[in-house]
């Protein structure tokens, strides 16, 4: 992702409606783990929006990012941050008990080889929480502008970790109900989706995603796709 893309990501995380529900949403998934806070590896970290929420949840994060920008200003806002390679995690085995990847496997031709980082990476019985963006039938000029990959479908995701070694726990949909508006969009986009909103456009489309929590929609098509897994123990 360009310098400009992760400034912009920065800027936006605080306050758009995506970025909020999705910190929300791995705030309730910190919640629900059993494990006590350990040490956490944030991969993909950009501005460190959701290793703050590590930090806030008693975690001991380090913030992962690849690109200089995105480390910059993950350390601007006081977050131990190191600059790599998710293919190439400079991290001991086994030393994480939690490692979170939001939306990075897509950006990374060799998924298997970070799928595999990340497996290392973490200690028996230890959790990963990775989301990626769904359905190759969804690309667009977006995915181009922001260095997607591909899309994964859920058989796709399943079986790169799987595969890397990972007991699959979960894996559901997100962003369910606004999939035919993204649908719509991105059929006439010519770039990325990151871009400021009205505020009431914002408070509108939180309180869709909000509202979408406490549906039975995870099984259906979504935007996105979310997967809890475990390094078996």
């Amino acid at each position: 992702m360009e310098a400009t893309e992760i400034r912009k990501l920065a800027a936006l995380e605080d306050t758009h409606w995506w970025y909020r529900e999705r910190r929300t949403l791995l705030a309730r998934a910190l919640r629900r783990l059993a494990a006590t806070p350990g040490r956490a590896l944030d991969i993909g970290a950009a501005g460190g929006g959701n290793t703050r929420v590590l930090r806030e949840h008693g975690w001991d994060p380090v913030a992962l990012e690849y690109s200089v920008e995105g480390a910059q200003v993950a350390h601007e806002r006081g977050l131990n941050v190191i600059r790599a390679d998710a293919r190439y995690l400079p991290i001991q085995s086994e030393a994480m008990k939690l490692v979170i990847a939001f939306d990075i496997l897509e950006h990374i031709k060799e998924d298997n080889l970070a799928a595999g980082e990340i497996f290392r990476a973490l200690e028996p019985g230890g959790t990963a929480l990775i989301a990626v963006p769904a359905d190759p039938k969804l690309w667009s000029a977006h995915d181009e502008a922001v260095d997607h990959v591909r899309r994964y479908t859920r058989e796709s995701l399943h079986a790169v970790m799987s595969e890397a070694g990972f007991i699959i726990d979960e894996l559901w949909s997100w962003n369910v109900l606004m999939r035919p508006l993204a649908a719509w969009k991105r059929r006439s986009s010519s770039g990325s989706d990151l871009s400021d909103l009205p505020k009431v456009v914002n408070a509108g489309l939180s309180a869709v995603i909000a509202f979408e929590r406490y549906l039975p929609v995870k099984s259906l098509p979504g935007v996105s796709l979310m997967l809890r897994a475990h390094r078996p123990g």
